[in-house]
């Protein structure tokens, strides 16, 4: 399925449905073949990110805000073939969405405070001089 058919059938999704589709795409896209600790610390970023509001009230509108997460930024052409790795990106973000529906306190973290990520490879300028969080090929920050 084309990732640009696959967001725009979220929109015709019920909530907590689209929700899923929206978190497990972005962990299909940003970290398909990281371990399950780095696909649960991406779906973590985005979760906290929704909590906070500062990119969107939904996940799905934090996980499309422009240039925050690999949704926008991978051409709608792309094809999502691995059925295997969206299954458990979908298995993930179920599990991510059910640990954001508990009480803070009893909320399971692998990146606490961390609302932003990056591969290894690279030095963000916003993570210049930050301590981070590394799981696989991810490093996990606090930035805001």
């Amino acid at each position: 399925m084309k990732l640009s058919m696959l967001l725009w059938l979220t929109s015709l999704l019920p909530q907590p449905v689209a929700d899923q589709a929206c978190l497990a795409t972005t962990v299909y896209l940003e970290a398909r073949s990281e371990p399950t600790l780095g696909q649960l610390a991406v779906a973590e970023v985005a979760m906290r990110r929704r909590e906070r509001g500062r990119w969107g009230d939904t996940v799905c509108k934090v996980v499309t805000a422009p240039h925050q997460f690999a949704t926008t930024t991978t051409p709608g052409s792309f094809d999502i073939t691995n059925l295997e790795a969206f299954h458990k990106a979908w298995q993930i973000a179920g599990r991510s969405i059910q640990n954001w529906q508990l009480p803070v306190a009893e909320r399971k973290m692998l990146v606490p405070r961390a609302d932003h990520f990056a591969t290894v490879a690279i030095t963000p300028t916003w993570s210049v001089n930050r301590a981070g969080t590394t799981i696989g090929e991810h490093r996990f920050y606090a930035v805001n």
